[in-house]
C-alpha cells in the first residue's frame, strides 16, 4: 500500500504542535531538563525533540544549559513583555480615550511601533466624526508620516533616523509627505521641543493629527494617543486635552516625569 505523503500545512503544523509539547515540558519544571526527559514528558522519540530543541535554542526559544539539558529561553521573557506592555497600555488608555472622544467628537488613535511602522491597537470613534478614511484596528503607517510614527522618531539618535531613511527612502504618500531627510530632522526636533507632533495631511488628504506620548514606569515611550481629524475641523484647543490625557495614561502606567529644575 502506498504511504500518504505528508503536505507541507500538515507537516508545519505538526511541527508546531511538537515544539509547543516542549514548551509546555519545560515549563513544568523549574530546573534545567534533560533531554531524555523532556522526550519522555512531550511523547517524542528523543532524535524529534533533540532536533527541534536545538532550533529553538539557535532561536533563543530555549537555553542550553549544559550539554543534554534545557531551560527556557529569554526570547520568551522578551515576547512576553512586548504583549504585557501593550495590554497593559489599552487597558489604562480606554477610559481616558473615550473621555477625549466625546469631548472632541473627534476619532482618538492609540498606537505602537512595530519596526518602521506605527500600528494602531485600539480607537474611540463616531459615525458623526466626519472622517472618511479611518484607519482600522491593527492598521498600519509609515513613522515619517505620522504623528505619532514621529514621535518615536524623535527619540532615536541621529544614526538610527539616517539609517531608517536609507531603508524606506521615506517615500511619500501625499504632496504634503515628508521625503527629504533634513526635513524630516528638522521635524523631528521640533517634536523633541514640544513634546508632542503632528501630521498636516501628510499621510491622507484632507485628514489631520496631533499625538502625545505615552511612557511606561521605567520613562521608555510604549505608545502614542492622536487625535484625527477632518483638515479643516482640528482645532489647536484639543492639544492641551490632548497632552493631559497621554500624560495621565503614563502616571496610570507607573511613569513619573522629571521635576523642572
Amino acid at each position: 500500500m502506498k504511504m500518504e505523503t505528508p503536505t507541507p500545512a500538515k507537516t508545519s503544523i505538526q511541527v508546531i504542535e511538537r515544539m509547543m509539547a516542549l514548551l509546555d515540558a519545560l515549563a513544568s519544571y523549574t530546573d534545567p531538563v534533560s533531554l531524555k526527559e523532556l522526550a519522555r514528558v512531550s511523547g517524542l522519540h528523543p532524535s524529534t525533540a533533540h532536533r527541534i530543541l536545538n532550533d529553538m535554542v539557535v532561536t533563543r526559544f530555549v537555553d542550553r544549559v549544559e550539554p543534554g539539558t534545557y531551560r527556557l529561553g529569554m526570547r520568551l521573557l522578551e515576547l512576553g513583555n512586548v504583549v504585557k506592555s501593550r495590554l497593559s497600555v489599552r487597558e489604562a488608555a480606554l477610559d481616558a480615550m473615550r473621555a477625549l472622544h466625546r469631548k472632541t467628537q473627534q476619532t482618538v488613535n492609540l498606537s505602537v511601533r512595530q519596526g518602521d511602522e506605527i500600528v494602531y491597537i485600539d480607537r474611540a470613534f463616531s459615525e458623526r466624526s466626519g472622517m472618511q478614511v479611518v484607519r482600522a484596528i491593527g492598521g498600519r503607517g509609515p513613522l515619517h508620516l505620522t504623528s505619532t510614527g514621529k514621535l518615536f522618531l524623535s527619540v532615536d539618535d541621529v544614526k538610527a533616523i539616517r539609517a531608517y531613511a536609507t531603508r524606506t527612502g521615506l517615500s511619500g504618500h501625499t504632496r504634503n509627505s515628508i521625503t527629504e531627510l533634513a526635513r524630516l530632522e528638522r521635524e523631528l526636533s521640533l517634536v523633541r521641543a514640544r513634546g508632542y507632533a503632528r501630521d498636516n495631511e501628510e499621510l491622507e488628504l484632507g485628514v489631520r493629527c496631533m499625538a502625545a506620548g505615552i511612557h511606561d514606569d521605567s520613562g521608555k515611550l510604549v505608545a502614542g494617543l492622536s487625535i484625527s481629524a477632518p483638515a479643516d475641523r482640528l482645532q489647536e484647543d484639543w492639544l492641551e486635552d490632548l497632552v493631559q490625557t497621554a500624560s495621565r495614561i503614563s502616571s496610570t502606567l507607573g511613569y513619573r516625569a522629571a521635576p523642572n529644575l
